[in-house]
């Protein structure tokens, strides 16, 4: 068997190879954003809509996709989905159970590929009975197309349906294949909060901006500008991140003396403390999900 493991995250966002899901049957059970943002993906990349069905029992976010993209809807599960060669769980945790047990007599027969956080790969497996599984874990900057995602396989996925799956999620950013699973708990603490990290120093530079005399929105701006473009100097560098701030930090200057006081207050190490907080939640999270698929197997 051909290692799932990825010696670097994809070097730019990636298109959707339109080849490798042509004709290939979809069915979402869920619409939500993630699902929105691969539907998105998928069909402003050629993909058709007659080839897509999605099951959710909001009348309004059914309305909404039939109205949008014109695809195929369902409240409920029935044989539609057996058509599906391509199922994508895009469901909130705690409904996770209930959905799958409910489309498990339709759906076996498919690539399972899941976009729900802490739902392991074991529980999936009691619930719909199939090996051909893949577990991923996203993050919210997919709705805009610059999503990180990593992506794990159970042994016995093909390779064909390894590409398929990593074809899809392509649409919304980059990504990274892993080969535990018990990773995705990392991935989660580092870049599935991530983002949430980067808002709440955002809403701190904007604020400590506006104390300064800068105008909110504009404080704002800067600090958007400068995360995106140290993230894209980081990344085209050869340098590691404590080369790059050494060469901004003049001895005696400005820099020295912000990053002074932060060394002082701890915040590294509390940035340490929060992602270790993170990935020991994920882990929880994931366990209790597990325990109800061995309750209900």
């Amino acid at each position: 068997m051909e290692p799932t493991a990825r010696p670097t995250v994809s070097p730019s966002p990636q298109a959707i190879a339109p080849h490798l899901l042509a004709g290939v049957r979809m069915a979402f059970v869920g619409g939500g954003n993630m699902a929105s943002a691969l539907l998105e993906a998928l069909l402003t990349a050629g993909g058709r809509a007659a080839d897509v069905c999605v099951l959710d029992p909001q009348p309004a976010v059914r309305e909404r996709l039939q109205q949008q993209w014109g695809v195929r809807t369902l409240a409920a599960p029935d044989p539609t989905l057996a058509e599906a060669a391509l199922v994508v769980w895009a469901v909130k945790p705690q409904t996770f159970r209930e959905a799958a047990l409910a489309a498990a007599p339709f759906v076996g027969g498919a690539l399972q590929l899941s976009v729900a956080a802490g739902i392991r790969c074991a529980a999936m497996r009691a619930w719909l009975g199939t090996e051909r599984i893949v577990r991923t874990m996203p993050n919210t900057p997919a709705l805009v197309g610059r999503g990180m995602t990593a992506l794990y396989a159970l042994p016995s996925v093909s390779a064909d349906d390894r590409a398929r799956a990593q074809a899809l999620i392509a649409g919304t950013g980059r990504w990274v294949w892993v080969d535990d699973e018990a990773a995705l708990d990392a991935v989660t603490a580092v870049s599935g909060s991530g983002p949430a990290y980067v808002f709440y120093v955002l809403e701190a530079m904007r604020d400590a901006g506006a104390a300064l005399g800068l105008p909110p929105a504009v404080a704002l701006q800067l600090a958007i500008a400068t995360f995106d473009g140290a993230a894209h100097l980081a990344e085209r560098s050869a340098e590691p991140p404590e080369v790059l701030r050494e060469r901004v930090t003049s001895k005696g200057g400005t820099t020295a003396a912000a990053l002074a006081v932060l060394h002082e207050r701890g915040v590294r190490e509390a940035f340490i403390a929060a992602l270790q907080a993170a990935h020991q939640r994920a882990r929880e999270l994931g366990e209790a999900f597990g325990a109800e698929a061995g309750s209900s197997a």
